[in-house]
């Protein structure tokens, strides 16, 4: 089945991120606070090579502008602290103040890349769930780390990283000749821009909402789609 390689990713994601909220409760704030900071050097390596992907720098600068202009009027950071505080008050927990945090986290490094969108498109072109089988060995990895100290935000981005892949799956005959080599690159680029700031603020060298800038990496196939 063609969405098996989506619904495999967020398996993954779920698995990993219960595992690493499981261990979360047993370690010391002094050793979250190492992990955090580890993760963040390497989110921060990880959105410095991404970036260097990108070969147009007006596009980039375009899609960061409107993703912050768009992101700010929608506000979705607020959202997802809305979200955090129900999904809390439902399931009895204590205060997550970093719901937000672990979900864009994880959401963005799961989904900003190649092998998001090629192994998507593989599978909805020629049913072949190979990219995102080995994607999902991955991201599971990644998600049980950050989930020791971001908590539960992490494991419930298992439900964005289902619904982008298994569109692109579903799409992928109609969007595969938007999503050119090009395009993909200047959407990781800017994606990995997002994912330099999470190094950032995992750093707290800044403090930037960085849900806010969730739409500037789908900015990039507009802008092709009209001057390319």
């Amino acid at each position: 089945m063609m969405l098996f390689g989506a619904l495999a990713n967020g398996l993954a994601v779920i698995i990993g991120g219960s595992i690493g909220l499981a261990f979360k409760q047993g370690i010391s704030e002094r050793v979250k606070t190492l992990v955090m900071q580890s993760l963040g050097i390497c989110v921060v390596y990880v959105g410095i090579s991404g970036s260097l992907k990108g070969n147009n720098t007006i596009f980039v600068v375009i899609s960061m502008v409107l993703g912050a202009i768009a992101g700010e009027l929608l506000d979705f950071d607020h959202q997802f602290n809305r979200f955090g505080d129900w999904l809390e008050m439902k399931l009895g927990m204590k205060g997550d103040n970093h719901f937000s945090e672990g979900f864009v986290t994880a959401t963005l490094f799961i989904c900003v890349g190649a092998m998001a969108i090629v192994g998507s498109l593989q599978s909805g072109m020629a049913n072949n769930n190979s990219v995102l089988y080995t994607k999902s060995m991955i991201d599971g990895i990644f998600v049980l780390i950050l989930a020791t100290t971001l908590g539960l935000g992490v494991a419930f981005s298992s439900i964005s990283v289902v619904i982008y892949e298994s569109t692109l799956t579903l799409l992928a005959k109609w969007v595969a000749p938007l999503l050119t080599h090009t395009v993909i690159n200047e959407m990781t680029c800017v994606g990995s821009l997002l994912i330099l700031i999470i190094g950032l603020n995992m750093l707290k060298l800044t403090q930037i909402k960085v849900a806010n800038l969730l739409l500037a990496p789908f900015i990039p196939i507009l802008l092709y789609a009209i001057f390319k």
